[in-house]
């Protein structure tokens, strides 16, 4: 364990923003998962809204710098890539 002032105050900080990725990690995944639910639905309005609530949880998350923006660019990309395959195979 740390006996010097700082170290224990760089771990405590740590330690607050280690919890508060995960929490907005989990927030990330349950916005995919429910985007991803509602490609297999019948309903394009609640597939366009999935879709807008998921890229803004990514977009929100690359800018507190907890997922590196090319990797929520390229989550973006392929969730909207298989929202748009759903579209034209509904019609």
């Amino acid at each position: 364990m740390a006996n010097i002032a700082s170290v224990e105050k760089r771990n405590r900080q740590s330690q607050k923003r280690r919890a508060r990725n995960a929490a907005i990690r989990t927030t990330v995944k349950h916005a995919l998962k429910d985007a991803r639910a509602t490609v297999a639905g019948k309903d394009p309005a609640a597939r366009k809204e999935a879709l807008r609530q998921a890229m803004k949880t990514l977009s929100k998350a690359a800018a507190k710098g907890v997922l590196h923006p090319r990797n929520v660019s390229r989550r973006i990309a392929r969730l909207a890539k298989a929202m748009a395959a759903a579209d034209t195979a509904a019609k």
